[in-house]
């Protein structure tokens, strides 16, 4: 009886169009807010701010942007990180170079730069797609691996090709601390899901999905693959390249381009499958779960007298990953979200299976 929608009317367009249409979702997830905003700071550790909780936040927000393209829009990217490789160093090249630029703006640059390469690099997906579409992202992760080695004006041609971050300030108040940072994540992470949800919700959400399903009959109803599918790459390519920025300015502080190199790009996409294609809890289910299982296997076995070498847990990691991968595109295709769907419905038929 704790979760049932039965009773909650709804007397206005308003209330029916509400994100969290269920009194019990809003609660829940106002909660939430609360805990991650006034809770964790105080009770979390810098350790957990700064090494775990801090780099869970800015990969959920490129599995968030990488969801938007593969799981609403049906189009396949193996090039995620090269995205966010073009935020991290636009971003990084716009304060450099342009005086007094503020840190936010910054950001917006390089966003807005991941999403200008995001939309010419998806011009091939109106002629093709599926696993020849990946080829086509794949090409872009290559070439800008190369491209920011080869070309040192990007790094401003320091000799080891590794850049620093420079002051974080925004509004005025220095963010140097691991709290702080990890707020300043969190206030990104929480604006671009509320957008990203309300875009999945309305008419430009329903074009991609429409694509996704079947692009055929969708043009046949008069949406237009030119303009659902570029739309798709340069939103999703803008939220992935903010979340390159952040990866590199707050979580690392000094990177080269080999810190987005292919297996950053294929840990996006596993914690998309993962959690949930076209799922924005799965974005955040899937990096969860990709981030925690590596200290899963190296902190349990130890404390139960089992310790495990670093090289087997690197091979568990592979061999976990994969077989969950293979079930859940078998049993399960849209991953831990619709798992917790279905936990859902079971607690509000719960107490009462009939």
């Amino acid at each position: 009886m704790l979760y049932r929608e039965a009773g909650q009317f709804k007397s206005t367009y308003a209330q029916d169009q509400q994100i969290f249409p269920i009194l019990q979702d809003r609660v829940a997830v106002i909660a939430l807010l609360v805990v991650a905003f006034a809770v964790v700071p105080i009770v979390g550790d810098q350790y957990w701010l700064s090494a775990i909780i801090t780099p869970f936040l800015v990969l959920s927000l490129a599995a968030l942007g990488l969801n938007i393209l593969t799981g609403y829009a049906g189009q396949l990217s193996l090039g995620a990180a090269a995205f966010m490789a073009v935020g991290a160093f636009m971003a990084y090249n716009a304060v450099l170079r342009i005086p007094g630029v503020p840190i936010l703006v910054a950001f917006a640059i390089g966003g807005l730069s991941a999403a200008a390469v995001g939309i010419v690099f998806g011009l091939p997906s109106l002629r093709i797609k599926g696993l020849y579409l990946a080829v086509a992202t794949l090409a872009a992760q290559f070439f800008f691996d190369w491209v920011f080695l080869r070309v040192k004006w990007f790094t401003n041609y320091a000799p080891s090709g590794s850049v620093n971050a420079p002051r974080l300030e925004f509004f005025g108040l220095t963010v140097d601390n691991p709290i702080e940072r990890y707020l300043l994540c969190l206030v990104f992470v929480t604006v671009f899901a509320v957008i990203t949800k309300n875009l999945v919700r309305g008419n430009l959400g329903r074009q991609w999905m429409a694509i996704r399903d079947m692009d055929i009959a969708a043009e046949l109803m008069g949406i237009r693959p030119l303009y659902a599918k570029l739309t798709a790459f340069a939103v999703s390519s803008y939220i992935v390249g903010v979340a390159g920025a952040l990866w590199a300015f707050v979580y690392l502080g000094s990177w080269e381009p080999l810190a987005f190199d292919i297996n950053r790009s294929l840990q996006l996409l596993f914690m998309v499958i993962i959690g949930g294609l076209g799922s924005i809890l799965g974005s955040f289910l899937g990096a969860g779960f990709i981030l925690m299982l590596p200290i899963f296997l190296n902190q349990v076995p130890a404390t139960v007298g089992l310790p495990i070498h670093t090289d087997t847990v690197t091979h568990l990691e592979f061999i976990i990953f994969g077989s969950l991968i293979c079930y859940l595109l078998i049993a399960e295709p849209r991953g831990f979200a619709r798992l917790w769907s279905i936990g859902k419905e079971k607690l509000r038929l719960w107490p009462y299976p009939h």
